[in-house]
């Protein structure tokens, strides 16, 4: 069944491929006067589009997993996913870029983009940025959330691409990495208007506690009124975790795709895969991405907690099963793992290495147990990003 769980996984890896999914647009794409290409799945966006308008200047901001020498293209690199010096680099190199360009901006947006590329706002440093990554993180906030504070402190995020750029002069090809596909929060939505104002953002953050945590100066920056209108562009999403989930379904046709995707925090959506699988043989699809509150200093990210916390809740169930949840993009939080592939006999395999589940989960500390198992998804970095993927096998 594990095999058979990878396959059905690749199949959806694989309607995410970027340069597929690029060259099937530029059908219908007028010849830009910049290409300006940002995330995970940068490169592999930029590619196609180069050779379709090869003396258009292009610019790809990238992780450094997927950074490679592409000819005809500058190549920068940002950090992910935390920003850093690289990332205040790119996201200048950015804003100057379309604003040079002034209106025909060819815009590759793909996830990750938030960290890679970084424009703060008048008195906000890089550290700062940085400090409210690690709170928003780990808080467990949801990405829609996470977005709404940094585009209101950003120059870049938010549509600042598009004032760049000026009125009529972006037309974006999305890879969405967020479920619902809203292009204001993907990559923080350089080329939308904002998911709302500082004032909205302010308030989340007073209502999970963190506004107090905050670094002055952010707290000052979302003091401010909101900034101009954004000019108006052509979107057309070319990817998403949705697409991919139908791909899997079109591998696995006996497969049920569930009506929901597994969201928030691991432990309720561990519970929601333990019902699913309470109602017998078969097999479920879901997308999704979930979210894990920081409790501990281990070693993990949201898809290896949720397997194994899916192995707990299916401990005692009397059947065979197998369950795999993969990150899209090969990386599940600062680990080499896309995520797990557990069965029944996980949680024997644990303690015959002498790791203790419950202790382990309390401090975030999955990679070490899982790879005790012999359960970790390693596919490498894939160069695309559409969340995340889960499948479960009920024998």
């Amino acid at each position: 069944m594990r095999d058979e769980l990878i396959d059905i996984f690749k199949a959806g890896l694989a309607r995410a491929e970027p340069a597929a999914a690029v060259s099937a647009a530029l059908s219908d794409v007028s010849r830009p006067n910049a290409i300006l290409a940002l995330g995970k799945a940068a490169l592999a966006m930029t590619e196609p589009a180069r050779d379709a308008f090869p003396d258009v200047p292009c610019l790809a901001v990238t992780n450094a997993e997927n950074a490679r020498d592409l000819a005809g293209v500058h190549v920068m690199i940002g950090g992910h996913p935390v920003p850093d010096d690289g990332s205040l680099a790119a996201g200048e190199a950015m804003l100057t870029a379309a604003a040079q360009a002034r209106r025909r901006i060819l815009a590759l947006i793909s996830g990750g983009g938030s960290a890679l590329a970084v424009a703060p706002v008048a008195a906000v440093t890089l550290a700062d940025k940085a400090e409210v990554s690690r709170l928003l993180l780990g808080a467990g906030l949801d990405i829609g959330a996470m977005n709404l504070v940094r585009q209101n402190l950003s120059r870049l995020k938010g549509g600042g691409l598009a004032r760049a750029a000026g009125p009529g002069g972006i037309e974006a090809l999305i890879l969405s990495d967020v479920v619902g596909d809203d292009p204001a929060a993907i990559a923080s939505g350089p080329t939308v208007p904002p998911l709302g104002p500082p004032a909205a953002a302010k308030d989340l953050l007073v209502r999970h506690g963190l506004w107090d945590r905050m670094p002055e100066s952010c707290r000052m920056a979302l003091s401010r009124p909101p900034p101009p209108t954004t000019p108006e562009g052509r979107l057309r999403l070319i990817g998403s975790n949705r697409l991919s989930v139908l791909a899997m379904a079109a591998a696995a046709p006996d497969a049920t795709v569930a009506s929901d995707p597994l969201e928030g925090d691991v432990a309720d959506a561990a519970a929601r895969v333990a019902t699913a699988a309470r109602a017998g043989p078969g097999t479920t699809l879901w997308g999704g991405e979930t979210t894990v509150i920081l409790r501990g200093d281990g070693r993990g990210g949201r898809n290896q907690e949720l397997a194994l916390r899916v192995a707990c809740a299916l401990r005692d169930i009397g059947r065979p099963w197998t369950f795999l949840s993969g990150g899209t993009d090969g990386r599940d939080g600062p680990t080499d793992a896309a995520g797990a592939v557990v069965d029944d006999g996980t949680l024997d395999r644990i303690a015959a290495a002498g790791h203790d589940v419950a202790a382990g989960l309390a401090r975030n500390d999955s990679y070490p147990m899982l790879a005790a198992a012999g359960d970790l998804l390693i596919t490498g970095g894939t160069g695309t990003n559409v969340a995340d993927l889960q499948i479960l096998r009920m024998g």
